[in-house]
């Protein structure tokens, strides 16, 4: 039987890591290793998920788990962008080239790489491989999985407790079911919180990711303009780079956004709006990232389903925004939502 566990508070941390600016496009960087700067050794790599280091959230969170790996174990990294309109076997040939120049573990960021995955793991069997938020069978295999329901039940309390107008919103990038939970969890929070006196107006931006869900700014500032001419004052997203839209069209209309997977408060890039963004559902990828990085390091690497949720500090909600703590009953709420929801009294739905 494969290993199924939670892992310890090792891989906690790295999510709140100030994320070095980072840039969109080209198609790979190595960072050297050895104290000459060019060693043999060669450890960690990441094939990134739709949009691509710079997006600020998903993506960037993962760079920084890489980053502290190479720092951390002095040895050559790679980080390698997806391309517009890629294939499954794109994919896989991507992941076995990095397998093949000797990178170990090899990391997977998102579940489109299930399949490719799934394909090459048998190919390499002594190579460890890691995928991001999907469940792949294989002895060589870490799935890195999440509570992001948790997370989003947290930000929906904040955003009962911060409304005014009794009216918030979600954006979800793409209609499928990993995003249904941060939906489930976030309508849940609101629902609980304010006992169903606040509404939750809802829409995702595309039927699948090639579509552009998850990479499109200008679609999630749209889908955030209609939810605010509806009477949104609190809009939380869980949809990668498109999630910057939202966030922008918020700032413009003076409402809160709540952003997702990294601290964004605390993103460069979006510094212009960041008074704008109330708090952010924390999904510690980078601490997954290193975490079986070091499991490698270490000569026990992980395998099997390992789930990160509140109980080790996997989600979480940042408070790194001022306004957090001056909106009356917000962190209290949060807390004692918190608190249940780790005792097992409060149950957040995934659908």
């Amino acid at each position: 039987m494969r290993r199924t566990s939670k892992l310890t508070r090792v891989a906690v941390g790295v999510a709140s890591i100030a994320l070095a600016a980072t840039a969109c496009g080209g198609t790979s960087s190595e960072n050297g290793g050895g104290s000459d700067g060019g060693g043999d050794t060669k450890g960690l790599a990441i094939a990134y998920d739709i949009g691509g280091k710079g997006d600020q959230s998903f993506n960037d969170a993962a760079y920084a788990g890489l980053q502290k790996a190479q720092k951390e174990f002095n040895y050559k990294t790679a980080d390698i962008e997806p391309t517009e309109g890629e294939t499954d076997a794109d994919k896989e040939q991507r992941l076995a080239s990095l397998a093949k120049q000797g990178y170990n573990p090899v990391i997977g960021v998102g579940f489109a790489y299930g399949p490719a995955m799934e394909a090459v793991a048998k190919k390499y069997p002594k190579t460890t491989f890691g995928i991001v938020d999907s469940v792949v069978e294989g002895d060589n295999v870490a799935s890195l999985v999440f509570a992001e329901e948790q997370a989003s039940y947290l930000a929906g309390v904040a955003a009962a407790k911060a409304t005014k107008t009794n009216t918030v919103g979600f954006v979800g990038g793409v209609d499928i079911p990993l995003i249904h939970k941060f939906e489930a969890g976030y309508k849940q929070g609101v629902q609980d919180t304010s006992g169903g006196k606040v509404k939750v107006v809802s829409q995702y931006l595309t039927q699948t990711a090639e579509e552009g869900g998850f990479s499109s700014p200008d679609k999630g500032k749209a889908a955030a303009e209609g939810q605010i001419e509806k009477k949104a004052d609190v809009i939380y997203q869980a949809a990668g780079l498109s999630g910057q839209g939202v966030i922008e069209a918020a700032a413009k209309a003076k409402v809160w956004a709540i952003g997702v997977d990294s601290d964004q408060y605390k993103q460069a890039a979006l510094a212009n709006y960041k008074q704008y963004i109330l708090t952010s559902a924390l999904k510690d990828v980078g601490g997954a990232v290193y975490a079986l990085a070091k499991s490698v390091e270490d000569g026990k690497p992980l395998t099997g389903t390992q789930t990160f949720d509140l109980k080790v500090n996997g989600v979480g909600l940042s408070e790194s925004n001022p306004e957090f703590t001056k909106i009356a009953g917000l962190s209290e709420a949060v807390a004692k939502a918190k608190e249940g929801i780790i005792d097992g009294s409060i149950k957040v739905k995934t659908e």
